[in-house]
C-alpha cells in the first residue's frame, strides 16, 4: 500500500507596495543617509520636502517591500540620528 499527496512548493514573499514617511531634522545634509536606509529595495517614487525656516523635513516614498520587511525597514530609519519619526503613510 502507497500513499501520496502534494507538497505545495515554498513561495516567495510576495511584494506589496508601501508608502514609506520619515520625518526628520538637519536639512538637506541628512538626505543621503535616508536614501542610503533604503539601499537595496525597488524604490518607485521619493520626494523630500525640505522648507526653509522649519524644524522638521519629509521624505516620502514608495517601496516594494515583503511583509516581514517592512517593520524592519521602518525600524533602520528610525535609528539614524536625524530621524524624528518613520511609519506607513
Amino acid at each position: 500500500m502507497s500513499t501520496s499527496f502534494a507538497v505545495p512548493a515554498p513561495r516567495s514573499a510576495m511584494l506589496l507596495r508601501r508608502r514609506i514617511a520619515a520625518y526628520f531634522v538637519g536639512g538637506a545634509g541628512e538626505v543621503p543617509a535616508l536614501v542610503g536606509a533604503l539601499e537595496g529595495r525597488r524604490v518607485h517614487e521619493l520626494s523630500v520636502d525640505i522648507k526653509d525656516g522649519v524644524r522638521e523635513s519629509s521624505m516620502v516614498c514608495a517601496v516594494l517591500l515583503a511583509t516581514d520587511e517592512t517593520e524592519a525597514l521602518l525600524d533602520r530609519l528610525r535609528t539614524l540620528p536625524a530621524v524624528v519619526s518613520a511609519e506607513l503613510g
